[in-house]
């Protein structure tokens, strides 16, 4: 699954153009390198989002297309 459309999903970014941004500025980074939008995104990768105040770094746990509010959390953990 896309990148943009994987922080959608999950809800960690509310809109997935908003997504695409933050890629496209250098505010995602995955394992370590600035990621694209079209980076294929995979269980056991360490999402790393600067915007805003705080950074969040977040562990991929599972890849699902669709995920209701209630269990979108559940496809990642935060590590940090």
């Amino acid at each position: 699954m896309r990148l943009d459309k994987y922080l959608k999903v999950t809800r960690l970014i509310k809109r997935r153009t908003v997504a695409n941004e933050a890629c496209d500025a250098g505010k995602i980074v995955v394992n370590g390198k600035t990621a694209r939008a079209s980076y294929d995104v995979k269980v056991g990768d360490v999402i790393e989002i600067n915007m805003g105040t705080r950074p969040l770094k977040v562990r991929v746990v599972n890849v699902t297309e669709h995920a209701t509010k209630e269990n979108a959390s559940d496809n990642y953990e935060i590590t940090e």
